[in-house]
This record gives structure tokens, C-alpha cells and sequence, in this order.
């Protein structure tokens, strides 16, 4: 197993594995190999390259594309530089990215083929940005082999800011999440603890889930700080991971439960060979027992969940593989803490509740972050002065120490492991010439987990159409945020100070369950 201790910082991940192994493959991309050694020096080049832009220490630097081995290049090198990865989530819509563009502050972006032109459109709106650098059709690789590769050996403090990422807002704004090198190489010591991240140098690890999401970068990092090989997937395309976990003999993989369902309903799925597989964990949503059970049976493999979040860099609880036998009764919980974490669960005086009591969720450790970007206000909601982060979800202990999450405390939906907050929608359908008024809840849907239905109040003899409200929306967030559905009611329920009673929507939808998410 790797000693984490050995990194000082994260920009020494490159360094390490190219000093002592230059010649292994640290990243395969369709075919493209890249070696650590190739890696060490591409990230130098990087990092030089943005220094001569006069990107300083601390400067946010974007990138929207979709995976690419090349992110990997540009991750370290703003390492490098002192400077903090901005992973933009290429699903939003335009006036979402610019809004995070914006606040984040970026000078520099760095862009897949597939959103030049989306970026064209946005400069206007972008003053700050002044360099954009296309991924595709050689322009990345001309830029960064013009540049000296030199490793700048610019120091790396642990509270250093390395990666901002976007989380959806409560109040229709996503907030950037600070995320600092001491956060990384805290969360590196307890993933590597347990089966999700004990990599050894001849394993092949799926990099799945997209860049803008902690998932993502967490499991690229782990598998390249430990010297391993990244096997990097441009699309979460089921039949491609089949075929990879194949020809390729992936040995680790990390899906959400979305994903596992429709890998699982793929027609190639029986006649895939999935003997190389050690591992596949998951999170980022519930899975159902059924689907569980079944991929337990198909892939022949160990499962591992994980209960996190970005604002705690992924961390929080493990499910174990032993855990995951039916005859334990533990599949409907997300685990016990994981290394280095408290977490408890309090009620609304903030004190801690006894096993079986449902309150909120709260975790203390290493990873949290450091804050919520520009946002002072919103991080001292979330982080108390004794560094414990509130997550928003309602759960409860059992007698063995086991987490159940029951509800939400915040109005969050989660659809195929995509966090949406109904302020976001409901902003987006707000400014329809028939709606009056409107709330967003979210509702049991087999495929996704949840699925985002709309409750709409019409305006007096105007004509509504739900398809014409949807693409109303769709000209203002992103696709995996629209409604898939819309109710029309005569008037929303509400308490005496106005606010609208989303638990009395929700209710007939979830009747009969025993835990209010899915």
C-alpha cells in the first residue's frame, strides 16, 4: 500500500510515481497512453504556461470539457502554479456557466471542443476572461509544448485553495466549494484505508464519473497518487464500460447507482467477462436493495458505498463489503463513519440524539472545507466554530453504529446522483407568461432515484402547456434540472409566514415508503 505521508502537497503526485517509476503508464484514453514520466513533465509545462499569463497564486483557473486524459495535465499544472482548478459542470446551461465563470473570478479557461462555441456566446458576459484555450484539434498541445518544462517548485501550503467545485444553491445560485491540498491529502489517508482506494501500481482503475464532479477528480487523484493506472472514460456510456471492463481488465470502478442500473440492463452485460474485478464502490444517491443484489450476482465483484459530499471532499461513511450480505441486515444504511471522521446527528437545539432518532447529519474531519467561495455568510451556516459541517440530510444511528438516512432537512432532490435545489427550477419557470406561481418537488422514479415534477399555479384564463413550460425552463438551466413532469394545482399550500409546505406536496408521492429518498 502507498504512504500517503510521502506527499507533502498534491503537487507532488506527478513527481513522486516519475521520479521512482517514469516509464508506467499512469493514463489510458482511448488507446492514448500517457507515462508518469510524460505526465511530471506535460504538468510543468502547465503550470509554466499559466504563470507567464500572470495567473498568481490563488488565481481560478476554468475548465469545461468532458473527460479527457488532457484534464489530468491541466489539474496538476495549476497545482503546480499555486493556482485552483475551477471544474465547471459542462451540463448547465450557458447563463449558468458564465454566473460560475463570474464568480469564481477566471481570467483562464480551458475548453473541450464540444463548448467552444457556448463559451463564444458567454465572453461578453465574462469580463474577466481574457485566455481561452481549446482542448481539441491540437491547439492545447501546441500551447503547452511551447512552454518551458521546468517544475516551478512553487511551495504548496495545506490551506491552500487546489479545486473549486459548484454545488447547487438553495437560494438559485450554486456556491464554490473550497476544497485545500490539506483537505486532499486528509481524504487520500481515509480512502486509502479502505477497499474504494487501496490501489497498487498493476491495478487498472475506471475513471468514470465526470470532472466536475468530487467523484471524479477523487478517484483520478487516488489512483495517480498511488501509482496506478487511470483508464479514463469520456462519456458515461454504459456499453463502453462494459467493453473496457473487458479488453481492458479493469480491476476498480466507481459508479452511482444510476449508472450501475443501466450497465445492468445493458444487452452486453451477459456476455461481458468481469473476473478482473476487485471492487466497485459507489454513492452519491441510495441504490435499492434489488438493483444491489443483482449487480452483487452479474459483477461477481465486492461493493463498497460511500456517503459524502463535495463539502467534505467526498468523505464521510463507508458500507463495507461484509456489510453488503443480505442475512446482516445493514443494505438500507450507508455505513459506519469512516477513518478519521466524527459525525453525529443532532436535533434542532444542536445537541446530539441517541440511536433511532431522527435529526440532522453533521461531520467533523480533516476534509471539510475550507468555505464556500465569496459566501462568508452561507459558510457559517454550514460549518459551526467547532468545524462541524451540516449536511442537510436527516438520519439516525442504530444500535451498531450504523447511518440511515431518512430525509432531507434542506429541500434537495437527487436525481441520478445530480443534486438539484428547487429554487433553481422554480426560478427558471417563474418568468412564463401562465405561471402564477410554483414549487418544485421531487418524486420516486425507478430509472433515476428521483425525478423533478413541477406543481404550477396558472394564471386566470391563460392557457398552460406543460411541454411549453419545460422548454421554457430549458432555455435557462441545465437538461438534468428540468422538470420531467407538471402538476397544475389551484393554489400552493403554505404556513401563516408564507412559506410553501413542499412536505405536503410531496406527501401522496411518497406514500407507503419508509424512508422519504430513493
Amino acid at each position: 500500500m502507498f504512504d500517503f505521508s510521502r506527499l507533502r502537497s498534491v503537487a507532488d503526485i506527478s513527481r513522486v510515481h516519475a521520479a521512482e517509476r517514469p516509464d508506467a503508464v499512469a493514463l489510458d484514453f482511448r488507446d492514448r497512453l500517457t507515462t508518469y514520466a510524460q505526465l511530471d513533465r506535460r504538468a510543468s509545462q502547465v503550470a509554466q504556461g499559466l504563470i507567464a499569463l500572470g495567473q498568481a497564486p490563488c488565481a481560478r483557473v476554468g475548465y469545461l470539457g468532458k473527460n479527457c486524459d488532457r484534464f489530468f495535465e491541466v489539474l496538476l499544472g495549476t497545482f503546480k502554479a499555486r493556482a485552483v482548478t475551477v471544474g465547471v459542470n459542462w451540463r448547465l446551461a450557458a447563463p449558468e456557466i458564465a454566473y460560475v465563470l463570474n464568480d469564481a473570478g477566471c481570467e483562464v479557461i480551458f475548453v473541450g471542443a464540444d463548448f467552444a462555441q457556448i463559451v463564444e456566446k458567454i465572453l461578453p458576459d465574462c469580463p474577466k476572461l481574457k485566455t481561452v484555450i481549446a482542448m481539441d484539434d491540437g491547439a492545447y498541445e501546441s500551447w503547452r509544448d511551447a512552454q518551458d518544462a521546468t517544475d516551478p517548485m512553487l511551495p504548496v501550503a495545506p490551506e491552500d485553495d487546489v479545486i473549486q467545485l459548484y454545488t447547487s444553491g438553495t437560494t438559485g445560485h450554486p456556491k464554490g466549494v473550497q476544497l485545500t491540498s490539506a483537505n486532499y491529502l486528509s481524504i487520500f489517508a481515509c480512502l486509502g484505508s479502505a477497499p474504494l482506494g487501496q490501489y497498487e501500481p498493476d491495478d487498472v482503475v475506471l475513471i468514470a464519473m465526470p470532472f466536475f464532479h468530487v467523484a471524479g477528480v477523487n478517484i483520478g487523484l487516488l489512483s495517480l497518487a498511488q501509482g496506478a493506472l487511470g483508464l479514463v472514460l469520456h462519456e458515461t456510456e454504459p456499453g463502453e464500460i462494459l467493453r473496457l471492463i473487458h479488453e481492458k481488465k479493469v480491476t476498480y470502478a466507481f459508479l452511482v447507482p444510476a449508472l450501475i442500473l443501466f450497465v445492468l440492463q445493458h444487452p452486453r452485460a451477459a456476455e461481458t467477462n468481469f473476473a478482473s474485478l476487485k471492487n466497485i464502490s459507489y454513492g452519491a444517491s441510495p441504490i435499492s436493495d434489488e438493483v444491489l443484489l443483482r449487480a452483487k450476482t452479474v459483477f461477481g465483484c465486492e461493493f463498497l458505498q460511500v456517503y459524502g459530499l463535495t463539502e467534505t471532499t467526498g468523505g464521510g461513511t463507508f458500507l463495507l463489503p461484509e456489510d453488503h450480505e443480505p442475512s446482516r441486515g445493514k443494505l438500507r444504511s450507508c455505513g459506519r463513519p469512516a477513518p478519521g471522521h466524527e459525525i453525529r446527528v443532532v436535533g434542532g437545539d444542536g445537541h446530539a440524539l441517541p440511536a433511532g432518532e431522527v435529526g440532522e447529519i453533521q461531520i467533523r474531519s480533516g476534509n471539510v472545507m475550507k468555505g464556500y467561495w465569496n459566501k462568508a455568510d452561507a459558510t457559517a451556516k454550514a460549518v459551526c466554530g467547532e468545524r462541524w459541517f451540516s449536511t442537510g440530510d436527516a438520519g439516525f444511528f442504530d444500535a451498531d453504529g450504523y447511518l440511515y438516512i431518512h430525509d432531507r432537512v434542506k429541500d434537495m432532490i437527487v436525481s441520478g446522483g445530480e443534486n438539484i435545489y428547487p429554487a433553481e427550477v422554480e426560478n427558471a419557470i417563474m418568468g412564463h407568461p401562465a405561471v402564477a406561481d410554483v414549487a418544485v418537488i421531487g418524486v420516486p422514479d425507478p430509472r433515476w432515484g428521483e425525478a423533478v415534477k413541477a406543481i404550477v399555479v396558472k394564471k386566470p384564463d391563460v392557457a398552460a402547456d406543460p411541454a411549453e413550460i419545460i422548454a421554457y425552463a430549458r432555455e435557462r438551466i441545465a437538461g438534468y434540472k428540468l422538470p420531467k413532469s407538471v402538476d397544475f394545482i389551484a393554489a400552493l399550500p403554505r404556513n401563516p409566514s408564507g412559506k410553501v409546505l413542499r412536505k405536503d406536496l410531496r406527501k401522496p408521492y411518497w406514500e407507503g415508503r419508509d424512508r422519504q429518498v430513493n
